[in-house]
């Protein structure tokens, strides 16, 4: 059964790939867009029966905002978000947005048309066991993100919060150093007792960690260094930039 619709996500190549998918599956595609931030216009302007919206990013604040303009000028739209295993919250959000569907962005063509069907049909279209495991994890969390985050936080002197922010946004030793006017060597001791402190080994591992368990939006919101309990003075050289003692992005 031919379904209107439209993809959008924040990956054209992606929304494009899907859009073509279908396509060769019978489904009528009005258009296939990128970013999701500037979809709603395009979807309330079109009005596809349904609309397949990626995200990579479930959690993420303001996330699903087109979603709920949508759902306001245009209820009959059905929109079915695409996206990884979420936290309970990003699944919560998004039907609380007005989504009336969530699928795993891994499910294999067949999935992705049953869930557009559904939606059309007026139903909730989401896996049981997607639906199981959020209630579960809502019923017996494991642990509490905001808890895990507030302690990690509180074993970070300012200027590692700092550093750890700029680390998430993929600065190496060098730009970190610059942005703080401290020696790369001082950089470099910040990552390391950062990473020492998380119990991680790499970057990327810091990273997610912090992510996942809120620490980022905390250490971000903080200042990137505004004073807080727990404050400890700076290890190493606290030169500027210009400085002795740069050494290779790493650690």
């Amino acid at each position: 059964m031919s379904v209107r619709l439209m993809v959008v996500d924040d990956h054209r190549l992606l929304a494009e790939a899907l859009a073509s998918a279908l396509k060769l599956r019978g489904h009528r595609v009005l258009a296939a867009a990128a970013p999701t931030a500037g979809s709603a216009e395009l979807v309330v302007s079109r009005a596809p029966e349904v609309c397949l919206f990626g995200t990579a990013s479930p959690a993420a604040p303001g996330v699903f905002d087109p979603i709920a303009r949508i759902a306001q000028e245009r209820p009959q739209v059905a929109v079915v978000v695409l996206g990884p295993v979420p936290s309970p919250r990003g699944i919560a959000a998004a039907f609380a947005a007005g989504a009336a569907g969530y699928v795993r962005h891994d499910e294999r063509i067949e999935g992705v048309e049953r869930a557009m069907l559904k939606a059309r049909a007026g139903e909730s279209a989401i896996a049981p066991q997607l639906l199981r495991g959020a209630f579960a994890e809502l019923l017996n969390p494991a642990a509490q993100p905001d808890d895990e985050g507030r302690r990690l936080l509180r074993m970070l002197t300012p200027r590692e919060a700092e550093v750890l922010v700029r680390v998430a946004e993929g600065e190496d030793t060098r730009v970190i150093a610059a942005g703080m006017r401290i020696a790369p060597s001082t950089a470099r001791t910040h990552v390391q007792r950062v990473l020492m402190k998380l119990g991680v080994g790499s970057r990327l591992e810091a990273a997610a960690l912090a992510a996942r368990t809120g620490l980022l939006d905390r250490a971000a919101g903080n200042g990137g260094g505004a004073p807080y309990n727990g404050y400890a003075p700076e290890p190493g050289p606290s030169s500027g930039p210009s400085a002795s003692g740069a050494g290779a992005a790493g650690a």
